[in-house]
C-alpha cells in the first residue's frame, strides 16, 4: 500500500509540476501578444493618420486576430499553436517562430593556404620563392632537449640505498584515487509529441537542410597537416552547429553527415589543446620561496601528476587513436616522442630540478625543517622524473648531486 500511495504521489507531483510550467510558459506568450497587439494598434494609427485612402487592412485583421487570441483561453491558446505551428522552436525567452535558414561563416583558411599562394604568385611573376618557414620552435627545442637527456645510475643507487636502509617499499608520490562515480541520472521533463521542443527540431531539419549540407561537404574535404587548423576548423565547426536547436538531434535526420570524422577531428583537437595547456603550465611554474616548502612540494608533485597522466594516456591511445586519426586524415604526428611530449617531459625535468632545489635549500637554511624527511622526499622525487623522462640534463644532474651530497653527508 505504501509504494502504491508513494507512486500515486510521485505522478501526480510530476503531472503538477508540467501543469505549472505549461502555465507559466501559457503567461508569457499572453504578455508578448498583448505588446504585440498594442505595437500594432499604434502602427495602424499612424498609417491610417498618414494616408487614409491606403490603408493596410491585413494591419487591421492581424490586430482583431491577435487580440481574439489574447482574449481566449490558456488551453485554447496551446491547442491552436500545436494545430497551426509545425515549425516553431523555443528561443531566450520561450517564444515559439519560425527561423530563417542560416547563412553559415567561412571556413578557417589552413596556415599553409597563405604561403603556397604566395609561391604561386612568385612563380608567376618569375620571382625565387622564400624558403620554407622552419618547424615549430617549441617542438624543435623540446626534441634537443631530449637529445641531451642521459640516464643518472647514482638515482638508481641513492633511491634503492634509501628504500633498502628504511626497510620499505616505496611509494608512489601523488598517487591518484579513483573518482567516485556520480549519479548520472537525472530527472528530465515529459516531452509530448507535439512540444514546441520536437516542433522546433522539425523546424531545423526542414529549414536548415542546406545549411548542413555545406557543413558535411566541409567536414568530409577537411584534410589539414597542422594540428593548429584543426583546432580552428573544429571551434568554427561547433560555433556553426550551435545555431541548431539541438545539435545531435537534428544532424541524425541527415544519413550523409560524417559524424565519426567530426568526432574524431574534435577528439585531436581537445587533446592536443589539453596537452598544450599541460606544457605551457609547466614551463610557467615558478617556485613562490614564500611558500611554505610543504606547500611549495605538494604544488610541483600535483603538476607532475598531471604531467605524467596527459603523457601516459595519450601513449596508451596512441596506437589505435593514431590509425583513426590517419584514416580521417586528421594530423597524428603530434602524438609522437618527437611532439608535443618531448616538450612535457622536458617540463617534467624543470619541475624535478625545482623540487631538488627547494629541498636544498630548506636543508641549509630552514632550522625547523625535518632535515631526514626532506631528503627522502627529494630523492623519491627524482627518482620518480628520472624514470618517467629515461635520465637528466646537465642542470638537473648539478642539482641532484647537490641533493645527494647533503644526503651523503
Amino acid at each position: 500500500m505504501l509504494e502504491e500511495e508513494d507512486t500515486c504521489n510521485t505522478l501526480l507531483s510530476q503531472k503538477l509540476e508540467a501543469s505549472l510550467r505549461r502555465i507559466s510558459f501559457l503567461e508569457i506568450e499572453n504578455e508578448q501578444l498583448k505588446r504585440e497587439v498594442h505595437r500594432l494598434s499604434t502602427q495602424n494609427a499612424l498609417l491610417r493618420g498618414q494616408d487614409s485612402d491606403r490603408r493596410p487592412t491585413f494591419l487591421l485583421k492581424k490586430t482583431q486576430s491577435l487580440a481574439c487570441n489574447v482574449a481566449s483561453s490558456p488551453e485554447k491558446q496551446m491547442d491552436q499553436n500545436n494545430n497551426t505551428d509545425e515549425n516553431s522552436f523555443v528561443g531566450d525567452n520561450s517564444t515559439a517562430r519560425t527561423r530563417s535558414p542560416r547563412v553559415p561563416k567561412p571556413p578557417p583558411t589552413p596556415s599553409s593556404f597563405s604561403s603556397s599562394s604566395s609561391h604561386s604568385s612568385n612563380v608567376i611573376k618569375g620571382m625565387k620563392p622564400p624558403p620554407p618557414p622552419p618547424p615549430p620552435v617549441s617542438w624543435r627545442s623540446g626534441c634537443v632537449a631530449i637529445k641531451a637527456v642521459r640516464r643518472v645510475p647514482e638515482v638508481l643507487e641513492l633511491y634503492r640505498s634509501l628504500t633498502k636502509k628504511e626497510g620499505r617499499s616505496d611509494m608512489k608520490a601523488g598517487s591518484l584515487g579513483t573518482p567516485s562515480p556520480t549519479n548520472s541520472r537525472e530527472m528530465i521533463g515529459e516531452i509530448e509529441n507535439r512540444s514546441a521542443y520536437v516542433l522546433a527540431i522539425k523546424s531545423d531539419v526542414e529549414t536548415q537542410a542546406e545549411f548542413i549540407n555545406f557543413l558535411t561537404r566541409e567536414v568530409e574535404n577537411a584534410a589539414y597537416k597542422d594540428i593548429a587548423d584543426v583546432e580552428a576548423f573544429v571551434k568554427w565547426l561547433d560555433e556553426e552547429l550551435s545555431y541548431l536547436v539541438d545539435e545531435r538531434a537534428v544532424l541524425k535526420h541527415f544519413p550523409r553527415w560524417p559524424e565519426q570524422k567530426a568526432d574524431a577531428m574534435r577528439e585531436a583537437a581537445v587533446g592536443y589543446r589539453e596537452l598544450k595547456n599541460l606544457e605551457t603550465e609547466a614551463l610557467a611554474f615558478h617556485d613562490d620561496r614564500r611558500q611554505p616548502t610543504a606547500v611549495a612540494l605538494k604544488r610541483i608533485q600535483a603538476l607532475q601528476d598531471k604531467l605524467e597522466r596527459g603523457v601516459q594516456s595519450t601513449e596508451r591511445a596512441r596506437e589505435s587513436t593514431g590509425k583513426r586519426f590517419r584514416d580521417f586524415k586528421v594530423p597524428w604526428q603530434w602524438m609522437l616522442d618527437s611532439g608535443i611530449i618531448a616538450q612535457l617531459k622536458s617540463g617534467s625535468m624543470k619541475l624535478a630540478k625545482e623540487y631538488m632545489n627547494r629541498v636544498v635549500t630548506s636543508v641549509k637554511f630552514d632550522a625547523f625543517s625535518d632535515e631526514e624527511e626532506l631528503m627522502e622526499q627529494g630523492v623519491r622525487f627524482a627518482y620518480r622524473v628520472h624514470q618517467f623522462i629515461g635520465g637528466f640534463d646537465e642542470e638537473c644532474h648539478q642539482a641532484f648531486q647537490e641533493m645527494k651530497k647533503l644526503a651523503c653527508d
